[in-house]
């Protein structure tokens, strides 16, 4: 009888773009095998809870379709017809092609292009060295944190808040644009613990009934686009109804009398039509909040998919500022704490390295980039060559026919690596095969909690795979680039981060696996001020203030925002083209496009479909599971619909992002969606899209 050897448990940390970025511990068969991934009970935030998604990682690791080798293009782009060849070939190939680029077109033709595939930051921000060495156009990070993060700014001044595990000792939780069971479920285990020990409220807002507001004892579902008018009312209220907190206004906010009578003028009525909700829902809104002071926000990345989110997350944000929850453990709002960590990754990016002004291409714009549009070029020439690492544009990237129509030209190389053969790996010339995160190291930021946390190599990589590191490396080096993390592994990275950030030797953050963020409490929640000079809270937010403080481009003439927290009727419109207002929102067993190979996830999610409210159904003769095509001026995708009365007439939900081909006619759900630039700053519109709905004849 063979011998049954007990696997052993790895501490490492999920890599994935999740502001929760759970400690995991892996169960390790062999030095090439893991079991079970779970999480770490010990980690107070994560509390032994992870996503299914996660907790089925072997089935990602181990899936007999990732990519094992370097491989060359040989049938046309798009075909997925590759043949095999060594690192050496493949490297080769690609320094030799960006030379020439670079000698023909100048070095800005080429554009190093990733996102967040790996929350990772030595496998997700190294590329800026092989950029800033060279002198390729720049990439302008748009698409995910673009409109939030400066309506959250625009009052606080930094992108921090409460310790979310805070959660816990507060007597009212409001799950503001996110459905935390499906994109963060340990929102749900802190707030549930609310509930259960202190009898909290929960209150969730959304514009679809989901697994979140199943769980609420306050759910709002209002049409897309218009949170800022709920928030702006809620506040009419408090004032109305003397429940705002004028003492802290005073000494902490900016508050005014003609921000007071602004606000007049918002009416529950006024809201209520707008919205779609009652006057009663907002009413019982507004004194649940007003009443109760531990009030504790947790805005999420939904409004940053509305044209109108930056405004939307400011007006929101402004109602824990009105009263004054924020002066209490368990109050306040939290959306990321991405502002609180000063890292020092000037070795990582290759600061150094930068000579220069290249262009700055903004990545929401893909599309326009890559046929020529004049603007997103910034006046400059064509892209001639693309690095992709961590993203999969095409799929992931909006208005797809022109990202399709771009990665498609004769005259474009396309370098990709990645884990499987995706959309976008299939329209490259030269494929690399990337390694995972137990199969590296790495250091990982919460932006949704309080630790930097180390994530060891735990096991071999299959094939020829290599890390994102490493390939940068290799390449800078056959470019006759000389720097010195051309003579680092990845953990050394790691340890010299962490050294230069202050947060001390790896060895011993390795001992538990994490480092402590440096930010007290007071400060995190803005107990003694707000992050502007004058410590107050905005409720005229600081728009170009936040603009010189994160480096942001102004996309509109700055006087076009509004002047105090408010709602802001940009969404685009619906008309008697395209009646409906189409959604695409996360689904429970996808991530952006990862998972969409694995097994669980497809059973879970096996075909695309299309949420339509069984009025808007019967007028347009679609039943359960009938054949529809969705479009509008830019394109149209094939779907089947499900029936679903648990949002508002004339809105329209997909969940999650299919392959392309899994659309009977082989667009993807972004082909719809518009690639035009969200005011202020910039960002992708996911969220707010004009559509017409028919049946498949």
């Amino acid at each position: 009888m063979n011998a049954i050897t007990t696997p052993r448990i790895a501490r490492s940390v999920c890599p994935h773009d999740c502001p929760s970025t759970c400690a995991l511990d892996v169960e390790i068969i062999d030095s090439n095998t893991i079991g079970r991934v779970r999480g770490a009970k010990d980690d107070p935030y994560t509390a032994g809870v992870i996503c299914e998604k996660v907790a089925r990682y072997a089935e990602r690791v181990h899936h007999p379709e990732r990519l094992l080798y370097p491989m060359r293009r040989t049938g046309p782009k798009g075909s997925g017809s590759f043949s095999r060849i060594s690192w050496d070939e493949a490297l080769d190939e690609i320094v030799a092609k960006f030379l020439a680029i670079e000698a023909e077109d100048g070095p800005e033709a080429i554009w190093p292009y990733f996102y967040a595939g790996t929350m990772g930051h030595v496998h997700r921000d190294g590329i800026e060295r092989l950029r800033l060495a060279r002198g390729y156009s720049l990439q302008y990070d748009t698409i995910c944190t673009g409109t939030a993060w400066p309506g959250y700014l625009a009052g606080t001044g930094l992108l921090a808040g409460p310790n979310p595990e805070q959660m816990a000792e507060s007597d009212c939780v409001v799950i503001w644009g996110t459905n935390a069971v499906t994109t963060q479920v340990n929102v749900m285990t802190h707030a549930i613990r609310a509930r259960k020990e202190r009898g909290a409220k929960l209150v969730a807002i959304d514009i679809y009934r989901n697994s979140t507001m199943e769980q609420a004892d306050l759910a709002l579902v209002v049409r897309p686009g218009t949170d800022g008018a709920l928030a702006v009312a809620v506040m009419h209220i408090l004032l109305r109804d003397n429940l705002a907190d004028r003492a802290y206004m005073a000494t902490h906010t900016d508050f005014s009398p003609e921000f007071e009578a602004h606000l007049q003028t918002r009416t529950p009525e006024w809201a209520a039509a707008i919205t779609g909700l009652t006057v009663a829902e907002i009413e019982a809104f507004a004194h649940l909040v007003g009443t109760t002071s531990k009030t504790f926000f947790r805005l999420g990345y939904g409004f940053t998919r509305q044209r109108n989110g930056a405004t939307a997350m400011h007006a929101a944000l402004s109602i824990p500022a009105m009263t004054g929850a924020w002066q209490h453990r368990g109050g306040g709002a939290f959306h990321t704490n991405s502002g609180a960590w000063k890292l020092d990754k000037s070795l990582l990016e290759g600061i150094s390295l930068k000579h220069g002004n290249p262009r700055e291409l903004d990545m929401s714009e893909i599309g326009p980039v890559l046929t020529g549009d004049p603007k997103a070029l910034r006046g400059g020439g064509p892209v001639k060559a693309l690095f992709i690492q961590n993203t999969n544009p095409m799929n992931v990237s909006p208005e797809q026919g022109l990202t399709r129509a771009g990665f498609a030209r004769e005259d474009l190389f396309t370098v990709v690596h990645e884990q499987f053969m995706t959309d976008t790996a299939k329209m490259a010339d030269i494929v690399l095969p990337a390694t995972m995160f137990l199969e590296h190291n790495d250091y990982y930021r919460r932006g949704g909690h309080t630790r930097v946390l180390f994530g060891p190599k735990v096991i071999e990589a299959p094939g020829e795979a290599r890390s994102n590191f490493e390939v940068v490396n290799e390449l800078l080096r056959r470019l006759g680039v000389e720097h010195p993390s051309l003579h680092m592994t990845d953990r050394e990275m790691v340890a010299d981060t962490l050294r230069r950030s202050g947060l001390g030797e790896l060895d011993t953050i390795a001992e538990t696996g994490f480092v402590e963020s440096k930010v007290s409490d007071a400060d995190s929640r803005f107990a003694n001020g707000f992050a502007w000079p004058d410590r107050r809270y905005k409720f005229a937010p600081a728009w170009r203030e936040v603009a010189v403080k994160k480096g942001y481009n102004w996309v509109c003439d700055p006087s076009e925002m509004p002047r105090f927290a408010d709602h802001w009727d940009v969404t685009e419109r619906v008309d008697a083209i395209t009646p409906f207002r189409l959604a695409t929102s996360p689904a429970r067993a996808f991530l952006n496009s990862s998972f969409a190979e694995t097994p669980g996830s497809q059973k879970r999610h096996p075909t695309p479909t299309l949420m339509i409210h069984p009025a808007d159904a019967a007028e347009y003769s679609i039943g359960q599971d009938t054949p529809v095509l969705v479009g509008n001026h830019r394109g149209e995708v094939e779907l089947t619909a499900t029936l679903f009365d648990g949002m508002q007439r004339g809105v329209l939900i997909a969940e999650g992002l299919h392959p392309n081909a899994a659309h009977r006619n082989g667009n993807g759900i972004n082909t719809l969606i518009g690639s035009d630039p969200v005011r202020p700053f910039g960002g992708a519109a996911f969220h707010d899209t004009s559509v017409w709905v028919k049946r498949v004849q």
